[in-house]
């Protein structure tokens, strides 16, 4: 059987484009302002950013408006923008030891040095639905903002903060850092399996936060072989770098939000003639996304199992190919564009066997 094209063609799709527009703002209520969504809807902004790939929150933010809040599509529309802008510069390696922090918390240790700073979290909110938000206006807003701003804190903070899981290594007890002199760019070269450390985490850090989640959440119930602790976990500014041609020093481009989290696992399976050591997973990703960070810190350190026979969330490969929203979404949403040759050469065979098999069950009733 031949193709048969849609019926309407190009008309179609462009009506169809016109309604998506229309039941986006068929509420008739105001129109919602870029601004807004990136300022009051932040965690979905710094959400869009770290999967999509680009530090951009204007854009992030204009995506969701886009996409009517679908966080997978924005995404989308975001990485293919990001896909037709030049690449001027490389950042100089960030030292997150210079982190102008707004949040840091350990959950291996009570007591850790600079101290723990809860900061804008929902951790110990109960989950209520708050109807006072129904009402909220300006003025409230307002006096929200002068209460923050008036409560007693310390006028400075320390410029850094020494690291919780330093202490460990100063003690012998974690493994030394992993390093690579060689930085592989995902977006310009081909995964290849066993893959560059570098690789991994890059693709770890713009992977989908919910397909991280359920890997790393079945890794942790025993469909693997961790048990994590929560070394440290950051949220704050740190300041960008670019080395540019006609100055000796960096020239300083600005600062961006990012979150981070040091996973400290069980004993390392390594060399039987060292000691045992505490091994550590590394996660670090656009704005404010704790979940993120945990997940993929968790999910660095599984990959890096060397049990020989591997649960989904320790096999490298199994992980890093099904964690990108992206790239998961447009297969399964292909699925919606026309396969009628496809599935009428299924039909065809599947006829053929049938008719096959009738005539077998009747050639030996025959001879009978």
């Amino acid at each position: 059987m031949g193709y048969v094209a849609v019926s309407g063609g190009a008309e179609a799709i462009l009506n169809s484009e016109k309604l998506l527009a229309y039941f986006r703002l068929k509420g008739k209520s105001q129109p919602l302002g870029v601004d807004q969504i990136r300022e009051q809807l932040r965690l979905a902004v710094d959400k869009v950013m770290g999967e999509g790939s680009l530090y951009a929150p204007n854009i992030a933010a204009l995506a969701i408006k886009q996409a009517e809040g679908d966080s997978i599509e924005a995404s989308f529309i975001l990485r293919a923008y990001r896909a037709t802008q030049p690449r001027r510069h490389i950042s100089l390696a960030v030292d997150t030891t210079n982190m102008q922090v707004i949040r840091r918390i350990s959950a291996a240790f009570q007591d850790i040095p600079g101290g723990q700073i809860l900061g804008p979290t929902r951790d110990y909110t109960q989950r209520l639905v708050d109807f006072s938000l129904l009402t909220e206006d300006k003025e409230q807003i307002e006096q929200i903002l002068h209460e923050v701003g008036v409560v007693s804190m310390p006028e400075t903070l320390p410029d850094t903060f020494p690291k919780v899981v330093d202490l460990l290594r100063q003690e012998g007890i974690l493994s030394g850092r992993e390093t690579s002199e060689k930085v592989y760019d995902i977006t310009r070269q081909t995964l290849n399996f066993p893959c560059e450390r570098s690789a991994k985490l890059q693709s770890l850090t713009r992977g989908e936060t919910g397909a991280m989640m359920a890997l790393a959440y079945s890794c942790i119930r025993g469909y693997g072989d961790i048990h994590p602790y929560l070394g440290e976990l950051r949220v704050g500014y740190v300041p960008l770098y670019i080395n540019q041609p006609g100055r000796q020093t960096p020239f300083y481009v600005g600062k961006i939000l990012i979150t981070e989290a040091e996973i400290i696992a069980q004993y390392g399976q390594g060399d039987k003639n060292k000691k045992p050591q505490l091994t550590l997973g590394y996660g670090l990703c656009f704005g404010h996304n704790e979940l993120k960070a945990m997940a993929m810190g968790i999910l660095d350190r599984s990959t890096r199992s060397s049990a020989p026979q591997k649960a989904p969330a320790e096999d490298e490969e199994f992980v890093l190919y099904h964690i990108d929203g992206i790239e998961a979404s447009g297969f399964v949403n292909h699925w919606k564009l026309p396969h009628y040759v496809t599935f009428q050469s299924t039909l065809d065979r599947l006829r053929r066997s049938q008719q096959l098999k009738e005539d077998a069950e009747h050639a030996q009733h025959q001879a009978e």
